[in-house]
């Protein structure tokens, strides 16, 4: 008797409870969610991945510190350098031609011949690369007879790093020289270290530029082991902004320099460049300029303390050829001649 009335009394109640609890403690228990739609979503994210994570690194948003990899020291001012030495070719007619494999050999020749003593010269250059192996082989030929070959190899033994030997061998004297190659790059730094071989002793080159923020300081040296002695004993230090590059360098302790550089916009970058020797009161410098025409053409000039005008032209004639006219005037002897004019014409394929 008492097992029937528990039956029949466990139903009663929990069918009476269920609907009053339900709709009293769900909506007060469980919050309600928010359909986000999916382009929200992901606006949501990109926003979230330009402000950076708080609380991590790898979110972080990169600072100016976070500077690249240095230039090498011979690359300090190439901008500048760039301006006065390209697009001019006066008093050399030149032509050259780079072709392309299909199984990765790169072939470079280069013909010129100077219109002020007739002399030619030209030179054969191939090219191969084992990217695989961070492997690669040139080899280059000229006209004088010499014969040269370097092998490198990079980013293998640990990343940066840039291991190379370059020979040369004269046939008609059995002149012979190698010198070895290292360079070493990162965020930060750009070092290097050449030993050249020599039948009276080796001559050690080594050079280092350190990069923060923008600033550049750099260090090149050369010593003779032979006689014991440096052989040069450079200094360099400049800024590096994105349209705007000072550089200065002390050579030897004699030799004083300076450049600037300025993208004043997308068509037109100026350069100065100051040098002075301790001793003489003669101050040289000089102005150059680059005007991009259009896509395919562009102007540059340049003049000089010494009132020596260059002038260039480069034109774009279709994909792969390239053709250069330039012109050298004296501007103190204009009726007097003495001026030079040159011809490039570029092919690659």
């Amino acid at each position: 008797m008492a097992e029937k009335q528990v039956k029949s009394a466990v139903p009663t109640p929990v069918s009476a409870a269920v609907p009053a609890v339900v709709p009293a403690v769900v909506p007060a228990v469980v919050p309600a969610i928010p359909v986000v739609p999916l382009d929200q979503t992901e606006q949501v994210k990109q926003s979230k991945s330009k402000d950076g994570c708080k609380t991590c690194q790898h979110h972080a948003p990169k600072t100016h510190g976070s500077m690249a990899v240095p230039p090498a020291y011979s690359d300090l001012g190439k901008s500048a350098k760039d301006i006065f030495n390209k697009g001019f070719g006066y008093g050399v007619l030149k032509l050259d031609v780079k072709t392309k494999s299909k199984n990765g050999v790169e072939f470079a020749t280069s013909g010129s011949s100077n219109t002020d003593t007739g002399k030619s010269g030209g030179h054969l250059e191939t090219k191969y690369k084992l990217s695989e192996l961070g492997l690669s082989f040139n080899q280059k030929w000229n006209t004088d007879n010499t014969l040269t070959t370097e092998i490198t190899m990079e980013d293998q033994l640990t990343k940066g790093l840039k291991l190379g030997l370059d020979t040369s061998f004269v046939p008609n004297t059995g002149k012979k020289s190698a010198k070895l190659k290292s360079a070493y790059k990162r965020d930060f730094i750009n070092a290097g270290c050449d030993l050249d071989f020599d039948m009276a002793g080796p001559t050690v080159h080594a050079a280092a530029v350190l990069g923060y923020e923008g600033w550049l300081a750099g260090y090149q040296i050369a010593f003779d082991t032979a006689k014991s002695i440096l052989t040069q004993n450079n200094f360099a230090i400049g800024y590096k902004a994105g349209d705007f590059q000072l550089h200065t360098n002390v050579n030897d302790g004699t030799e004083f320099a300076g450049s600037i550089y300025q993208k004043v916009n997308s068509n037109l970058e100026t350069a100065v460049n100051l040098a002075w020797t301790a001793g003489s009161n003669n101050t040289r410098f000089g102005i150059g300029a680059k005007y991009q025409l259009d896509k395919d053409a562009s102007l540059s000039a340049k003049v000089n303390n010494t009132c020596l005008l260059g002038v260039g032209y480069t034109q774009t004639l279709r994909p792969g050829v390239k053709l250069t006219l330039s012109a050298l005037i004296d501007g103190k002897n204009v009726n007097g001649g003495g001026h030079k004019i040159g011809l490039g014409f570029d092919i690659e394929a």
